[in-house]
Parts: structure tokens; sequence; C-alpha cells
């Protein structure tokens, strides 16, 4: 293996090898293709979620990394040029036969981490069924949108920024970490305040209606205040957070 844990680089024969000893968990990161205000890259979440996993898997040991899914369910980002979208079932019917092939090679832990926002629900219909049917293997996924938009509003907070500035999209906490994996990507000089007001009670609104119901530019929050350092720190302890809750589920 060479201490690679992506299953991407790895040739079937390391990939068997890895399988046989003792690498039975395998994490993967579900993202998207959208806008994110006029300064981050529609590869957002995708760029985040890749990270996010790269990070789970290490910090779970005896785990590989499988490749993003870099597509999904965005039908609220179309009035966005360069957003491409999936329907719901769409993205449960890949999400369903990439969990049944890994199942098949033996994998006894699947973890999903859904680094989009209009992936949470889709990919919880999806798990519940796949528990049901994969008599061996284990499905597993952090799937309360809520509960990780409060998370990473906390983490701002310790930097003196508030809530509505952290955003729930292309916002400070989200521009910061993709300022920490891909800066080159990031136009700061076209960071704008968006909607910056409650988004508790609004976030499935938006999923419903469109976020242009809300914001004119695609943000919610406002970015201005991003640091790489900052986007680190949240990286490192969003991993920490779902490696905790997977530790809690996954089957030895």
């Amino acid at each position: 293996m060479g201490g690679r844990i992506s299953l991407s680089q790895m040739s079937w024969v390391e990939a068997r090898d890895a399988l046989e000893s003792g690498f039975h968990t395998v994490v993967f990161a579900v993202g998207s293709n959208e806008q994110h205000g006029p300064h981050l890259p529609t590869s957002t979440d995708s760029l985040v979620g890749e990270m996010l996993a790269r990070k789970v898997a290490g910090k779970l040991g005896n785990s590989l990394q499988a490749p993003t899914m870099n597509v999904g369910c965005s039908e609220h980002h179309m009035g966005f040029p360069g957003t491409i979208s999936l329907k719901p079932e769409t993205l449960k019917a890949l999400v369903r036969d990439y969990c049944i092939s890994l199942a098949k090679h033996g994998f006894r832990n699947i973890v999903i981490l859904p680094s989009h926002g209009g992936n949470f629900e889709a990919v919880r219909e999806v798990v519940s069924e796949l528990d049901q049917n994969l008599r061996d293997t284990k499905v597993i996924a952090y799937t309360d949108l809520d509960g990780l938009l409060n998370f990473l509003h906390e983490a701002s907070s310790h930097h003196g920024i508030p809530a509505g500035e952290s955003g729930a999209h292309a916002g400070e906490s989200e521009t910061s970490m993709v300022l920490a994996i891909r800066k080159d990507l990031v136009n700061m000089e076209r960071a704008k305040e968006g909607f910056v007001g409650r988004i508790d009670d609004r976030i499935h609104h938006v999923l419903s209606q469109g976020i242009k119901t809300l914001t004119e530019i695609g943000v919610i929050g406002d970015p201005r205040k991003a640091e790489a350092e900052k986007g680190e720190e949240y990286l490192e302890l969003w991993a920490e957070k779902m490696a905790s809750y997977i530790r809690k589920h996954a089957v030895n």
C-alpha cells in the first residue's frame, strides 16, 4: 500500500491486501457542483467533502477513502449558471449502487459524508434502505443538517464571527475551508456579504424554493473575514466530530 488510503490510487492488488490486513471501513463524501457565490468555485462542496473524508479515514485508522461523488441534489441553485443537479431518486440510485459495490468486496463499515445540504435527505433515505438490505455491512451517515450548521457556527464563534456571517452557504466558514484546501480557486476580491439573518428557520425553505428567494448573489453569510488558518481548524474539528460519531455506530 505504501501508506496510501485512497482506493482511486491503489491497484486491485493493493485494495485486496488492505482488506485482508484489516482495512474494513471505507469512507466517501457526497458533494455537489453548484454555485457558491461570486468568489468560490462550483466544486466547493466536493473539495470540502474530499478533504473531510481523507481526514476522517485517517483518524479512524484501518480505513480507506473511496472516490467522492461530485454531483448532488442542487435544484435550489439552478438559478445560477454552472450548477449541475441530480434528482433525489438519481442520487439515491447512485449511492445505492456505490455502496453495494463496496459491500461486495467485504467492507464491514461504509461511511457516507454528505458535504452539501441538499444531499442530506436523499442520503438519509438510502442509508435506511441499505441498512435493511445489506446483511454483513453497516452503512453510516451523519445527516443532521441543522446540527452541522450549528457546529460550524460554534467553531466560527471562537474567532468572534457571529452565526450570520459564518453562514450556511459560501459564508465565512465555508470560504475559510476552501482557502485552506485550494486557495488558488478563491477570488476574495469578489467576496461580498450575502444574507446574514437567522437561517435556522429558513434553510429548509431555501432547499424547497431556491436560494434566490433569500440572496441574489448566492451567498448565505459573509465571507470577507475568511482565512485559510481558520479553515484548517474548522476542517480538523469537523473531521474529529465525524470520526467520533462513526466510532459510536461502526461494527468491529
